[in-house]
């Protein structure tokens, strides 16, 4: 009984709603929102540095540009000549992820769980995209590395608003 009351109420303030819009002048009906548009490549920069602790790559992508735009809320890394990328943690699907201009996004990555895992691939470059943007390719230089980077089983979080909240997510997801 509680629910079908439920259902009712919430019918007849869908169709008030309705009646409420249809009868509003033309210049106050609800206008759709603004799309934000997909971030061009030229207004990104996109960094990477192996962490202290080797088994972590910080990755950004700025927007240098003048507008917010999006990127994909999950970077793309990819490692040497190796199939396949990271997996995100928490898993899930592509979506937008909004950059305002001038402002930094940050996702950690993991790229093995245990150094001396018997398993571990060697590589001397990763790639990072903020999808569906081109993305960049970093030599063992460029990242700071002074060994060729252990992979296996390698994980990403979703792009965050700072590094400390990014390496929160992963300890989070991964410990």
């Amino acid at each position: 009984m509680r629910i079908r009351s439920v259902l009712t109420v919430s019918t007849v303030a869908t169709a008030g709603a309705a009646l409420l819009l249809a009868a509003a002048p033309q210049g106050l009906a609800a206008q759709p929102a603004a799309k934000v548009p997909v971030c061009k490549a030229k207004v990104l920069k996109i960094g990477a540095k192996q962490a202290k602790d080797t088994r972590i790559v910080h990755i950004t992508v700025k927007n240098t540009g003048t507008r917010t735009c999006t990127i994909d809320r999950l970077p793309v890394v990819t490692f040497g000549d190796l199939d396949g990328s990271a997996q995100p943690v928490p898993s899930g699907e592509s979506g937008p992820y909004k950059l305002g201009a001038g402002k930094t996004a940050y996702a950690t990555v993991r790229t093995i769980a245990a150094l001396n895992d018997p398993e571990a691939r060697r590589v001397d470059s990763i790639g990072v995209s903020a999808n569906p943007v081109a993305g960049r390719l970093f030599t063992l230089k460029q990242l700071g590395a002074t060994k060729k980077v252990k992979v296996w089983e390698p994980v990403t979080t979703w792009w965050k608003a700072s590094q400390a909240a990014a390496d929160k997510s992963l300890k989070k997801e991964v410990g």
